[in-house]
């Protein structure tokens, strides 16, 4: 009997053993928890290479730094509109509400648009020329590792390319 207490001691001895070394070698005590109700959501400008009528929010990083996980927001007017683009990183997005219209390809199709609802995903690898088209006042939520940014099939479309109209 003396045995197996000896046993069962050095056992539980050695598990917490293993759960304090795991907790300190896997608890990054400089990052926190991150929690955004709808409330509190900041809406702000969208990027210069968007069409205007966007405002983004980001909720988590900066989607501009290299290696960097982002969580960021768009909401987009009805209507809205990104002309034949592709990204250097895979896109993730999901609707949060209204429609989010995607066609594949350089050349924009209406009629090759496809129709994501509310609660829909879309994964866009890097590289893939894609376009959109808005369905009611629409929120996007898109995630990955930045840099996040946008290269238009024909550069003429870029809008901060264009000259600013007074």
């Amino acid at each position: 009997m003396f045995g197996f207490m000896v046993v069962v001691s050095l056992c539980l001895a050695q598990e917490g053993g293993d759960e304090k070394k795991a907790s300190s070698t896997t608890i990054d005590t400089h990052r926190s928890h991150e929690m955004v109700r709808p409330e509190d959501v900041k809406w702000g400008p969208a990027s210069p290479k968007l069409p205007p009528g966007a405002q983004f929010a980001v909720l988590l990083g900066d989607p501009s730094k290299p290696g960097a996980p982002y969580v960021f927001r768009a909401r987009l007017p009805d209507g809205y509109s990104v002309a034949p683009h592709w990204h250097p990183m895979d896109e993730n997005v999901t609707v949060i509400s209204g429609v989010f219209r995607v066609g594949l390809g350089e050349k924009f199709d209406e009629h090759a648009l496809r129709d994501l609802p509310a609660g829909s995903y879309a994964m866009l690898p890097n590289g893939l020329p894609h376009y959109n088209r808005i369905i009611g006042e629409t929120v996007l939520q898109f995630h990955g590792i930045g840099p996040y940014d946008i290269n238009y099939v024909n550069p003429a479309d870029d809008p901060s390319k264009k000259p600013i109209s007074r």
